[in-house]
């Protein structure tokens, strides 16, 4: 009996375990291993390797981890289980061969594992010319993808090459070509050979494509790479020749060269002169193209660009010093007087330490100036520096929020820089300048660190002569450097910062000084700023007192200025109108003069005279309150802004604000309700409670002195209240002021005219000690009062205020609150 062939679909069965497969799907005429690694597909592979061996693989629509017949495409491949080898970790490991495409027909169990009853398909087979031209096309092709891609292998040539029937050839490199896998379910799908041929060759043609781009972005990267090797050869091969001719080899040497001649000349010891032989030869084996040469050399920079040598010994005249900050300032004795103190010690000092010390320069200092806006503060500052014949160096720390900006950044960052200390000294090259802080009271902390924290170690004459900033990792001497800084206020400086300063406060200035100040500076200066002449602008002094008391009242000058450059820009515009109106009747006149026989050289310079005449008049500027006022509008600060009491119930108080000193109103009232007192005007709490003790004293003084009855606080309700009411206010220095509103109402009695007050008020009646004497006087002169009552305990300060804010106001020492009532309230 012959052997008979039996067809590969007669031996397959009707009913299949499903495996779902995740990755891609897989064609048949294959031998591939699968990993199995799903319990439920284990099983499967389990119960079909004890029985027949065979599986169909359907690749998965969705990802899932518990698949179900509804998850899976409906065509799959049928292969038979050649090995199987267990894991430890409970999958398997298969080797399977691929025979046959089918198609689910019908679902005998959904899941776990998942059965169905599936249908063969058979080729439609073509055997045209066409056919036989496509797989020679399909081969060919993949020869060429395959010698530019090193990923398939001889082993993959030669089976596609030995494969007969070209729908195998077309599963196969479908299977091994980088196409999506939806797309290869799409060909494994196409039954028709031509077609699917077809469909395979246009993948390839896609491949092919992406290669070429692929080897062209080879070949760039390639040419930079050998551009760069042999920029590096021909560098290396220069510098050789440089070398053996004796001639400078490259930028680098001669940085090394220059860094080397410099810190010769400034004889390091210790700590840096380690530290910078160190990091000089690391420079010295470095490759100019590394990040790491760049950053050494800036540090190197930085360290170069230093002072690191003594200054020499200072040599300035008290005399001259003096005469400078007369000519810069006017007014302002108290604090030219302490300052020119400070100078005489320092010169002593530096004598001393010149003659005796190995040190032959003086140490520094740290003057903290403190005084409202506009008060000249960093002028002040400025000729200092003038007087010491010292650099100036200025740089402000309002808002301030990163330790790092007065201490540096560490080099491991990149952008790093050394702080504002350092970069100061660099840019003045000198170890003795004078260096300004301005608004030091305007610092914050943050998750960046505290900058005011950083300043201890700055300003502590103790500390500084060591001083290490991050960048620069060295000790640093600034201890001869003059620090001045500046605020507006001691209250958010912090107490240790505080302790290492030698506090000097600026009051504001009178009218009488801002006069003066305007004459002397102001003027001057805005006439330049804005292109006129002295002899084009006149002012009178009732002129410039108008725009001080009516315009720029604060304790300052600069509202002065701007007011004053507001005018001068306003004339500035009428000069140029009228220089150019003289120009141009100029010129009609030379037109009609010339249309004239009749001498018309005389009537030119006659017309010409005529108009430069009326040009000049023009140029020329006498100005009065009215011109004041056309220029810069209705005054902002009127008479009546002036603070009076002029009803019961009514007080003037003096208070003291980071703005100078400031007069404030306090008022009271009374209404026939329930008993009980009502508090407003953004009072603080320091404030509530002195209101609280002034409502106790005035109470107990009304029923036990004045014979208030005593219904009379049962049947009445009791507000005070302080004006401008967006305005925070607190402290205890109005006490008596509060007190002497509330015994005001209550006797129904109008304050004396023209006085105000200032002191904190006890239960006992006693008036205690304030602060800020000197500007709250200057308030009460703007305010144009003529008596001030004030602590007993202040009577010391009076000492520190200037003949010329005192003259005029009486003042009055009191201990008790009863002397006050007998000059607010006198029977």
């Amino acid at each position: 009996m012959s052997d008979q062939i039996i067809p590969v679909d007669q031996l397959l069965p009707n009913k299949l375990y499903l495996v779902a497969l995740m990755g891609r799907p897989i064609f048949p005429g294959i031998f591939t291993p699968i990993m199995i690694g799903n319990p439920s597909d284990v099983k499967v592979v389990e119960d079909a390797n004890s029985g027949d061996g065979l599986i169909g693989l359907v690749m998965l629509q969705n990802d899932t981890d518990s698949p179900s017949i509804t998850d899976l495409y409906t065509i799959g491949t049928a292969a038979k289980i050649v090995k199987k080898i267990n894991l430890p970790d409970g999958g398997v490991n298969i080797f399977i061969s691929t025979l046959k495409r089918f198609r689910v027909k019908k679902t005998l169990n959904p899941s776990n594992p998942i059965v169905a009853a599936v249908e063969y398909l058979e080729e439609e087979e073509d055997n045209t010319s066409e056919v036989k031209a496509l797989t020679r096309a399909l081969i060919s092709e993949m020869k060429q993808i395959s010698e530019n891609n090193p990923l398939f292998s001889e082993e993959m040539r030669l089976n596609m090459i030995n494969i007969d029937h070209p729908g195998k050839i077309a599963d196969f490199i479908a299977s091994i070509l980088n196409i999506d896998k939806a797309e290869q379910q799409k060909i494994l799908e196409i039954l028709n050979v031509r077609k699917r041929m077809e469909q395979v060759l246009v993948f390839i043609k896609k491949e092919q494509e992406l290669l070429r781009i692929q080897k062209k972005i080879q070949k760039e990267i390639n040419e930079k790479i050998e551009k760069s090797q042999r920029d590096y050869f021909l560098k290396e091969e220069l510098k050789a020749i440089k070398t053996e001719l004796g001639m400078t080899t490259d930028a680098k040497s001669s940085d090394y060269q220059r860094f080397k001649d410099k810190f010769d000349s400034f004889k390091f010891e210790g700590e840096v002169k380690e530290t910078v032989d160190q990091e000089m030869e690391k420079f010295s084996l470095m490759e100019p193209n590394s990040a790491e040469f760049t950053v050494t050399r800036n540090y190197l920079d930085v360290i170069a660009a230093l002072p690191w040598n003594k200054p020499a010994p200072e040599v300035f005249e008290l005399r001259n010093a003096q005469a400078i900050l007369e000519a810069d300032h006017y007014g302002l004795k108290d604090v030219k007087t302490r300052i020119v103190e400070y100078l005489a010690v320092r010169k002593l000092r530096g004598n001393a330490l010149q003659k005796g010390s190995e040190r032959n320069y003086a140490t520094g200092s740290i003057v903290c100036l403190v005084g409202p806006p506009g008060v000249g503060k960093t002028s002040v500052g400025r000729s200092i520096a003038r007087a010491l014949g010292k650099q100036f160096f200025r740089f402000s720390v309002g808002g301030m929020r990163d330790e790092a900006e007065i201490k540096g950044h560490r080099r491991t960052y990149i952008g790093a820089m050394p702080g504002k200390i350092i970069q100061g000294l660099k840019i003045v090259k000198t170890k003795d300048p004078v260096f300004m802080i301005d608004e030091i009271d305007k610092m914050g902390a943050s998750y960046h660190g505290d900058p005011a924290s950083a300043l201890l170690e700055v300003l502590d004459p103790e500390q500084n002569n060591s001083f290490r900033d991050h960048y620069l990792d060295l000790p640093f001497d600034i201890s001869s450097v003059f620090f001045i800084v500046t605020a507006n206020t001691l209250d958010t400086i912090p107490p240790p910062l505080l302790d290492r300063m030698e506090i000097i406060q600026l009051p504001g200035y009178i009218d009488t000084e801002k006069l003066e100040i305007a004459k002397r500076y102001l003027l001057p200066k805005s006439l330049e700023k804005n292109g006129l002449g002295k002899n084009h602008v006149k002012y009178t002094k009732d002129s410039l007192l108008h725009i001080a008391n009516s315009y720029a009242r604060e304790a300052g000058v600069r509202n002065f200025e701007k007011n004053l450059d507001k005018i001068h820009r306003k004339l500035a515009k009428q000069i140029i109108e009228a220089q150019e109106s003289s120009a141009n009747n100029d010129e009609e006149e030379k037109n009609k003069n010339s249309a004239v026989n009749n001498n018309p050289q005389d009537k030119k310079s006659t017309a010409a005279s005529g108009k430069k005449e009326t040009s000049e008049k023009l140029l020329r500027f006498n100005i009065d309150k009215k011109l004041i006022e056309k220029h810069l509008g209705k005054p902002i600060f009127r008479e009546d802004d002036i603070k009076t009491a002029n009803k019961p119930g009514m007080s003037v108080g003096l208070a003291w604000t980071s703005m100078g000193g400031d007069t404030l109103v306090i008022e009271a009232t009374s209404l026939p309700v329930k008993e009980g007192i009502t508090l407003t005007g953004k009072m603080g709490e320091t404030m509530k409670e002195s209101a609280e003790i002034a409502m106790t004293v005035a109470r107990k003084l009304a029923v036990e002195q004045y014979g208030v009855s005593k219904d009379w606080f049962e049947k009445n309700h009791i507000h005070m209240h302080i004006p401008e009411g967006a305005t925070p206010k607190d402290g205890p220095s109005a006490g008596i002021t509060m007190a002497t509103a509330l015994l005001s109402l209550m006797r129904g009695k109008t304050v004396a005219p023209k006085l105000v007050m200032t002191g904190e008020l006890s239960l006992t009646g006693l008036v205690l000690p304030i602060g800020g004497l000197k500007e709250k006087t200057i308030a009460a002169r703007r305010n144009r009062a003529k008596h001030i009552i004030f602590p007993k305990h202040n009577e010391r300060d009076l000492d520190e205020i200037p003949e010329h804010v005192k003259k005029g106001i009486e003042f009055h020492a009191v201990e008790k609150f009863d002397e006050v009532l007998a000059l607010a309230l006198p029977d």
